[in-house]
């Protein structure tokens, strides 16, 4: 049976279920119009056994939340919750029953009673039609409202649990997006690129369909046309140390056949309503199978990666008298970088060169956030999925986006297929930062660097 034949199975359900909706307002003599009637529909959701009659009802409440604007939507925010977390007797209840009688079927009972009324509620919303999709959708609105308002956190972590289950990698369907795929998808690729922008049809076409490249991308059932997340592959013989080559409009392309390297150089999360669902580190491990089985001569799985945290950074430790980063000779040294496009001044390069990468060792190494990690945000995707920090790339990016995030830095963290899991174990249970003997050199002493990638003029 096709999908189309449950599509239009459960178009049918939904519209006779619509019918028996209707019939029953018209009763009543109402229209679910204010918010008081809104939230009445979740209660009845909530409170319904007929599928038909529920699908319908979850339709209409999406509906009419999708009509509603800014503020009718952080109210309907606070209403999940103040109003629909636990059922406070039922809980209590069930704590009495679980303190007197310890059992398994008692503890199962707890279990349920402690689960927050909104969680049902978003499990019932998402049998409507389009369901996961205007699910997904209603948390990036909450995203934006949490800007404001960190009394939404209860909410957010019901998504959060949900998505975690719905999106979990058994559902998830690797494809690979070249010149053939549809239209519409290609034009989110576009849409989504996160990294290194696509400028337009032409640019796509030289990252996705030319011999060394490849891109990849998941997809959910829920979410046929929408990707989750995609990467772009080069595939070349050495470890790029620069991005503008890899991107270049004139290039020789390699034979796929001799290539030793496959290079991540973009990864980019395409719904922002998915975020803290991890995806990234099932995509990676996923698309090293694929690109192995093409070629059995890829021996290197590396990234060219951004630092997007590191220009603001140094900018507060060189600021920083007392900074234990940046000895003082450095922070002296580093004023060049004031200086208008000191990037193509050889002098002020040569200057900056071995204090700034000292500094990034230190930043890479030290530098931590309020729960120990590392302050880089791409540094804690890599590392937690078992990379290892490989070379800190020398003005790598010279575009104005590079420069103002991190100083034209670039690294490449290495994926060494034996040391993934020891890496990952090592990152997770003691936050230890696994890196190149030629990084954590860097960060012990000021001492000239020979091992690092050359200078990108």
């Amino acid at each position: 049976m096709s999908n189309s034949f449950f599509g239009d199975m459960l178009q049918t359900i939904t519209e006779r279920g619509r019918a028996l909706y209707d019939r029953a307002w018209e009763r009543r003599g109402a229209a679910p119009q204010d918010s008081a009637q809104f939230l009445s529909l979740c209660e009845e959701l909530l409170s319904g056994r007929g599928e038909a009659s529920g699908v319908a009802l979850a339709r209409e409440i999406l509906n009419r939340y999708a009509e509603l604007t800014t503020g009718p939507r952080v109210a309907f925010f606070e209403a999940l919750a103040e109003k629909f977390g636990p059922e406070p007797k039922q809980l209590e209840a069930a704590i009495k029953a679980y303190q007197d009688n310890p059992s398994e079927k008692n503890a199962a009972r707890l279990h349920d009673a402690s689960e927050a009324r909104r969680i049902e509620l978003f499990r019932r919303l998402n049998l409507a039609p389009g369901g996961t999709a205007a699910l997904v959708r209603m948390r990036e609105q909450l995203i934006d409202a949490m800007d404001h308002r960190s009394d939404l956190g209860a909410v957010d972590d019901a998504f959060v649990h949900l998505f975690t289950s719905w999106f979990n990698r058994g559902f998830l369907v690797l494809r690979r997006i070249d010149w053939s795929t549809p239209a519409n998808i290609l034009e989110k690729i576009i849409r989504y690129e996160a990294v290194h922008a696509i400028h337009d049809w032409n640019e796509l076409r030289r990252r996705i369909d030319l011999p060394d490249r490849r891109c990849y991308a998941f997809f959910h059932p829920a979410l046929i046309d929408e990707p989750l997340i995609f990467v772009e592959v080069a595939l070349s013989r050495e470890i790029p140390s620069a991005i503008e080559p890899v991107l270049a409009t004139q290039r020789d392309t390699l034979d796929p056949a001799r290539a030793t390297t496959a290079t991540f150089y973009s990864i980019s999360n395409c719904q922002r309503g998915l975020a803290g669902v991890s995806f990234g580190n099932f995509l990676i491990k996923q698309v090293v199978e694929e690109v192995s089985r093409e070629s059995s001569r890829l021996s290197t799985f590396v990234t060219l990666s951004p630092v997007p945290n590191f220009a603001e950074w140094l900018r507060r430790e060189r600021g920083n008298a007392a900074s234990t980063a940046l000895p003082e000779a450095d922070r002296t040294a580093l004023a060049v970088i004031d200086t208008a496009d000191w990037w193509k001044q050889p002098d002020l390069v040569e200057r900056a060169r071995e204090p700034m990468l000292r500094a990034a060792a230190w930043y890479f190494l030290h530098a931590k956030n309020k729960r120990g990690g590392p302050v880089d945000a791409v540094a804690r995707f890599h590392l937690g999925n078992g990379a290892r920090l490989e070379r800190l790339n020398w003005l790598g990016d010279v575009s104005a986006k590079g420069l103002r995030q991190a100083n034209g830095l670039m690294v490449n963290y290495l994926y060494d297929l034996d040391d993934i899991e020891k890496n990952h174990e090592a990152f997770v249970e003691q936050r230890t930062v696994v890196a190149s003997s030629a990084v954590t050199r860097l960060a012990k002493a000021p001492a000239p660097m020979r091992d690092l990638a050359p200078v990108q003029m």
